[in-house]
């Protein structure tokens, strides 16, 4: 990409940069919340680009005052000084926009987003239950280290320990962002613990993440939701499970079922069953949305594609493979324990590559 294009694009949203910062103070806009929320996100977004487009002009002009001392200047040792500047930010050039490319591709608004994740044990009967238990503990000694809060809204416990669904509400700073990369099939390689012979059995879980549905987006009609009521299970106490504390909620055009049996407030129960509601409402849309960019984008790590393989923890050899990047590490305790970070990092790149391809060729 040549200097005078990305200044010219630069230029373009530094511009909108100041238009939005005005409106933000408008009264007008102001008042509208949603309109201002909006507006607020993007010029947050923006702020990073224009910081970027300030370092990058000053260095194209301090290129260009080197090169006007080499043309002009008659003294030889200001000539030399100018030279090994000059040959020293023409270095920084290139990564610097290449650093500006990334900031420059088109973020998912749904990035900035808390997030509600969903793991459930697949084949692999009582084993697969234990299986997403470790992984609802991976996620959440993950969430720990990144200063995210994490609030379970339901789970159904497996007859040997774990779980056979667990659901928990994610919030923080840009949840979705990273977590999106955990979507997928899980596979685990080990010998159960109620296996005599020593034999490695392959059991699965299925983990989804969805970004949680604002308040705007989505709007519910009551008359379509069915509303029912019934005993809790599970630890929480003599309260939790002699009141009809626990919601279940069906919204009957579409089918969709949550429940909530958390909290011993049947009115907090309720308030997280709706939210849980609308955001799988909310990503019925947001999926068809991931299925047109997956069908353009084949080889985009974070499809959302939920049936897909994406990796595979393997006991014996202490190894974890990541299949969409060939990724292998030897760290498997580490990972268990909340260590995910890396893996969401080489996931990040490689999208962010195979995009910056996608745009340079279109």
């Amino acid at each position: 990409m040549a200097n005078n294009m990305i200044l010219e694009r630069l230029e373009g949203l530094k511009i909108k940069f100041e238009e939005m910062g005005e409106q933000i103070n408008d009264p007008s806009v102001i008042a509208d919340m949603k309109k201002y929320i909006r507006l607020n996100k993007e010029y947050k977004n923006l702020e990073g680009i224009v910081t970027a487009y300030k370092k990058y002009k000053n260095l194209l002009d301090n290129i260009n005052d080197a090169k006007v001392i080499l043309v002009e200047e008659k003294d030889e040792e200001l000539r030399e000084m100018a030279k090994e500047e000059l040959d020293e930010l023409v270095e920084k050039v290139e990564p610097m926009e290449e650093t500006i490319k990334l900031l420059l591709l088109p973020k998912d608004p749904e990035d900035e987003k808390n997030a509600i994740v969903e793991i459930r044990g697949g084949t692999g009967g009582d084993e697969a239950s234990i299986f997403a238990g470790d992984l609802a503990r991976m996620y959440f000694k993950f969430c720990e280290k990144q200063k995210w809060k994490v609030d379970i809204t339901h789970f159904n416990e497996g007859t040997s320990g774990g779980y056979k669904e667990i659901v928990f509400e994610v919030k923080g700073s840009n949840v979705y962002g990273i977590m999106k990369y955990e979507s997928g099939v899980h596979r685990v390689q080990r010998v159960p613990q109620t296996e005599t012979q020593g034999r490695v059995h392959t059991s699965a879980a299925t983990v989804a993440v969805l970004p949680e549905a604002e308040d705007f987006d989505v709007q519910i009609k009551s008359e379509d939701i069915r509303k029912d009521t019934y005993c809790s299970s599970g630890p929480g106490g003599q309260s939790v499970n002699t009141t009809y504390s626990a919601i279940r909620l069906t919204h009957e055009p579409s089918g969709v079922v949550v429940t909530c049996q958390d909290q011993k407030s049947q009115l907090k129960n309720l308030d997280k069953a709706m939210k849980e509601l609308k955001t799988r409402l909310y990503n019925i849309e947001y999926q068809k949305h991931m299925d047109v960019i997956s069908s353009k984008r084949k080889t985009m790590v974070s499809s959302g594609d939920r049936s897909a393989k994406i990796r595979t923890y393997n006991y014996p050899q202490g190894r974890v493979t990541d299949h969409r990047i060939n990724l292998t590490l030897y760290n498997l305790p580490a990972i268990l324990d909340g260590n995910i970070i890396e893996i969401i990092n080489q996931l990040q790149i490689k999208e962010n590559a195979e995009r910056l391809k996608e745009t340079e060729m279109s």
